[in-house]
This record gives C-alpha cells, structure tokens and sequence, in this order.
C-alpha cells in the first residue's frame, strides 16, 4: 500500500545533453542539391529539335533543304536544314553505307562524324555494381561501428536527465504527507540559498534516503524538490548499473557524478538503490564483484564531491535492512526520510486529487472513502478511482456514484464479481448462512468493527464477503479487540455448525487468518499467560492481516509445544462463544440468511436492526473495509 500520488500524466521530459555544433560545410548541401537539380532537369525543360523519320529525312537530303548532319557510330544523327530549324532522325546501320554518302555529297550536305555519346541512365547503370557494393560496405561498416562504438560506450550512464525543461511537478502534486515535505524542504532550500547555509557554518546532506512501502510515492517526491528548487532532476535506477561486463557498474556511476557537475547544482534520484547498496560480505557464496565495485564507486563519489558544488543525491529504497552501513552512515546518506503508507486524513486528501477531474454524485462521500481504504498506497487509491470510472463508463454514465467505488474496491481486492447462479441452491444458502454468522458476531460483539455491508455475491475466489468498516484509523489493538476479532473470523464455521451440524471447506481462509492472528497473540504481543510476556517477533509489520512467515525460530521446541497449545485454545475458546452467541440468537441468524437470500446484498443498518442494537458511529455507506477473515472461500 502507499500514498502521494500524481494528479496526471508527468509533465517533465528527459533531455540529454546539448547535440555538437554542425559542420560548416553541411549549410551547403541543400543549395548544391537544388542546383544539380537543375541541371539535370534543364534538357527536359528545353524545347527540343523536331524528330525525323529515316524517310523523311532522305527525302529532305534529295529535296535539297538539309545543310549540315552530323552521325555518329550508332546511327544517331542531328544536324541543320538550310532554314535554320534543328532535327534530329535514326539512320538505320545497315543503310548507312557508300549510297547515303554518295547521296549526302550529291546534294551538298556538310557530314561530321561524332564518337557515341553516354546517356547519364547508361553511365549509372554502368557505375551501378560499384554503387550497390560501396553502399553494402559503408552499411557494413557503420553496423560495425555502432557495435563496437556500444561497447567503447557501455559505461556511460543511463540516466534520464530532465533539464531543457526543468521538473514542473511541485509539492502542491503530493497530496498529504505534509510532516514528510517540511523534512525533505530542506532540501530545497539548499539548492535555492546555499550561501545561508554557509553563513551559519552548517553542512548541507549529501544524501538522503527515503524509505517506504511500494507505491508510496518516493519517486514523486524527489522530482516534486527538483521542481521546487528549479534545478535539473537526473533520474537513475540501482539496476541500470548492473551488467555482465565487470566494471562498467562503476564506469557508469563515475559518468553520473560527472554529468551531475556538469548541470549543478542538481539532484541526483537513485530509484530502489537496494540494487547495488546491498549488504557485502554477506554470503560469500552469492558475492558479486561487479556489484560491489558499483558500491565501491558509489561510496568515493559520494565522499569526493565538494558540498559547493550543489549536488545532492536522492535515493528511494523499500528494503533499508538489506543496505550496507558504509552506505548509511553520516556523510553519505546523512538521513532518513520515512514515507509510510497514508494515514486517513492523508488518504482523502490523495482521493480528492485524483477524483478533481472527474464528475462525482452527491452520494460519494470522500470521508467514507478514506474510512473504508485503510492499509490502500497512493497508486492503489488512483487505480480505485480509475476503476470506479471504468465501472461508470461501462454503465454508460460520466457521472461517478458511490457503487462504481464500491464495486471498484471488490474488484480491487476480491477479483470480478460473478452473478449468484454459479452456486447451487444448497451452496448459496450455506453461503448466506456463512455470511450471516460473521454479520451476526461482528454485530454482538461489542469491540469489534460495526458491519457496513454483507454479500453473497461471489467474487474471485470468495463466494461470499462481510465487510466491516472501523469508525476510526486505529493504531493499537487491545486484547479485547483481538478476541473479538478471533471471534468474528470464526463465526462463519460456528454458524454452519449451529444450523447444519457440520463444517466446510468454504471457512478454510477464516481459519488461516484466525490461526495467523492468535499465533502472534501469542508469540509477538504476550497475551497468553502460559508463555507470559515474552514476545518473539516474526520480523514483519504488526499489522492485524499478518506478516511473513518465520524461517527460523529463537525459541526452543517446548516453548513452540506450549505455543501451539495455546493457539489451539484461543481458537477453541472464539469458536467456543460464537456457537453459544448464535445458539442464542438462532431466530435472527435464520432472519439474516432469509434476508441475504432474498436481497444478496444488505447493507449494515438491517444487520442491526434485525438483532435490536442501534448502529454505531456514523451512517454506513456501501464503500466499506473488509475484515481479513470474513471472505468464504471456493
């Protein structure tokens, strides 16, 4: 998940550097092209002496009014009747003999012999074997020449520098994170005051490193300082210095650096630096020579510029537990910038940038919006919007409504939605008693999330969904929370137990998410009194959905026995409450799944008005936040 987001397509473009001075002589290519020009098409625009035929022209030697010819070898013959005019006639070779000459004499013809002369079609067909085989070998050489020319070129860097047009994208782009921008603004002061800064005697970072979840708009962020200080941006990425050919990683980082003192003051962006940044010496068996002389490089680069020269290096990472501590420590990377994923308020305030351009009804509301995405990144909440408007636009509207976002956030996180004919009969009520189960719990306990919405609509591989949505962002969980979360993942099973005497494969994703839970209650959080308050983090955040799984325990095989058994318990103990709550309320979990059979889809008002209890907080909308455990699965 993550956070700030573009409003629209980038409006920066990379540039590189300035193209080299023509030659002087190529401003006259075009003047010498149009006068060859010409003076090839000069005889076709000519007039043209008039053509004689053979017997046109021997009646015209006997009439007496030819005064000059001139024939040459291929019987080719122009010459000048005694008026003047010009003629030109084909005298055939083999009357060309002593009768025409004679005949030429007798009639006071002045005869010249001329040598053939060469068409220019002739003399080009003639020149074109030499033409063809010159043209194949520059083609051959230039090949070449590119081939060689890329390896001579391979360590040149492959940074995207935008700098004719310098980056427009400002903070005013980055919706929230407000605490995140008055950190990394300091920045930007650097490259617009240095002096101030050297007045005081304070040192300006030479890097910064911001670290965050996929998505949360680090890359955004660094062109946003490069846009408000008005200096070029050259953007890299940590794998373009990576290549088979060992040193051309820090070839390359030393034609960065290069180019960057060229431009400053500049920025340097580094995008997921993990790349070459990682860990050396860490497993000698998968160690990298090109990688680490890449790090190598980076490190003396970024310890030999001169802090006048204006450069500062921006590098984006989602994994800054796999740096090396060369890379991490003061005069490198001299801080931090930690870009979680958005809080609520933040998370409206993306909403509201993407949805500026598009036509909402009055029954989207913004605030529900953000209540119902928790845990969504920037991107995520820009392919909600886009989503819902893919939704409008196949339902022929331009016109955004609060079903297009909630029909856009199934899809997001269940797949596409399928029609309730795919199930049998009996399938679909065991769905909807499934359902209802988790709807009925949620609604009794009284720590849980209120139910905004049930469905027995399937959707990817969930046949059925219960969606709760918290009436406010939380950031500590209570163990009263935590139970009556166990509970609300486990009262689709209670709920088939109570009414069929039986369970099925469709609450297998309840019990792994149950499981996950209560495992961490308690290895991580110390709610069991038989471990105590030990706690044995799995590495991950602690985030209710759960994290990654341990490949490697610090803990003995006993303690692993002890907790299983109370995994098992708590597991035991939810299911336990959720047969004798819904034993209880037998006649509402029987109204519940009459309803959802009737209607499909409900909406959390007539959960709790079919068990008698106010609904609490503000009023439901359709959009919601999905319990990790309510999902039944295929």
């Amino acid at each position: 998940m993550t956070s700030p987001a573009s409003s629209g397509p980038s409006r920066d473009k990379p540039t590189g550097p300035a193209p080299p001075t023509p030659p002087w002589w190529r401003q006259w290519l075009i003047p010498l092209g149009i006068l060859l020009t010409i003076w090839l098409l000069l005889p076709l625009l000519l007039p043209a002496a008039p053509q004689l035929t053979y017997t046109q022209f021997v009646s015209s030697v006997d009439a007496g009014r030819v005064a000059s010819v001139s024939i040459d070898s291929q019987g080719d013959a122009s010459g000048t009747l005694k008026d003047g005019t010009r003629f030109t006639t084909a005298i055939p070779i083999a009357l060309s003999g002593d009768a025409l000459l004679q005949r030429l004499e007798k009639n006071d013809v002045s005869v010249e012999a001329v040598p053939a002369r060469a068409s220019l079609f002739s003399l080009l067909l003639s020149f074109a074997p030499f033409l063809i085989l010159g043209w194949f070998w520059i083609r051959m050489g230039r090949r070449a020449g590119t081939q060689f020319g890329g390896i001579l070129g391979v360590g040149r860097s492959r940074a995207k520098v935008f700098d004719t047009e310098k980056p427009q994208t400002t903070f005013a782009d980055v919706a929230g994170y407000e605490g995140v921008k008055k950190e990394i603004s300091e920045v930007v002061e650097f490259l617009k005051n240095p002096d101030r800064y050297r007045r005081a005697g304070a040192r300006a970072p030479r890097g910064t490193l911001m670290v965050g979840p996929p998505g949360t708009g680090k890359t955004l962020l660094a062109r946003a300082v490069a846009g408000e200080a008005g200096v070029p941006f050259i953007s890299v990425t940590g794998s373009s210095f990576v290549e088979m050919f060992v040193g051309v990683g820090a070839a390359r980082v030393r034609d960065l650096f290069e180019e960057a003192r060229k431009r400053g003051p500049a920025i340097i962006f580094i995008d997921e630096i993990d790349a070459i940044g990682q860990r050396r010496g860490g497993n000698l068996a998968i160690s990298n020579d090109e990688r680490e002389q890449t790090l190598n490089q980076l490190l003396a680069e970024m310890d030999g510029f001169d802090p006048l020269e204006g450069i500062v290096v921006l590098a984006a990472t989602n994994r800054p537990e796999i740096l090396d501590p060369a890379l991490m420590r003061p005069g490198r990377f001299d801080r931090q910038v930690v870009i979680p994923l958005p809080n609520q308020v933040e998370r409206r305030a993306i909403i509201e940038l993407h949805c500026k351009d598009k036509n909402l009804s009055d029954d989207v509301d913004l605030d529900v919006l953000s209540r119902g995405t928790p845990g969504f990144s920037g991107a995520d909440l820009a392919n909600l919007v886009n989503e819902a408007a893919i939704f409008a636009a196949r339902a022929g509207r331009d016109t955004l409504t609060a079903t297009d976002f909630d029909d856009a956030r199934d899809r997001i996180i269940l797949g596409r939605r399928e029609g309730s004919n795919v199930l049998l009969p009996d399938e679909r009520r065991a769905v909807g008693t499934h359902e209802a189960g988790h709807a009925l719990v949620a609604a009794l306990s009284e720590h849980a999330d209120p139910v905004a919405k049930v469905t027995i609509l399937p959707a990817g591989q969930a046949l059925g969904v219960t969606h709760q949505l918290p009436l406010d962002e939380r950031h500590l969980y209570s163990e009263s929370y935590l139970r009556d979360s166990l509970a609300v993942r486990m009262g689709g099973r209670a709920a088939e137990l109570v009414v069929f005497g039986e369970g099925s494969t469709g609450a297998s994703n309840d019990l792994a998410s149950a499981t996950d839970l209560a495992t961490r209650m308690v290895r991580e959080f110390g709610l069991s009194p038989e471990i105590g308050p030990v706690g044995y983090p799995s590495g991950g955040p602690m985030f209710l959905e759960g994290g990654p799984q341990v490949t490697s325990r610090s803990y003995s095989e006993e303690t692993q026995r002890q907790m299983d058994k109370e995994v098992a318990r708590l597991l035991r103990e939810a299911e336990e409450r959720d047969l004798k709550l819904l034993s209880e309320h037998r006649e509402h979990l029987e109204s519940l799944t009459e309803l959802l059979l009737e209607h499909e889809t409900i909406d959390g008002e007539a959960v709790y008005r079919i068990v008698g209890k106010p609904f609490p907080g503000r009023d439901p909308q359709v959009l919601t936040d999905p319990s990790p455990t309510q999902p039944m699965n295929r």
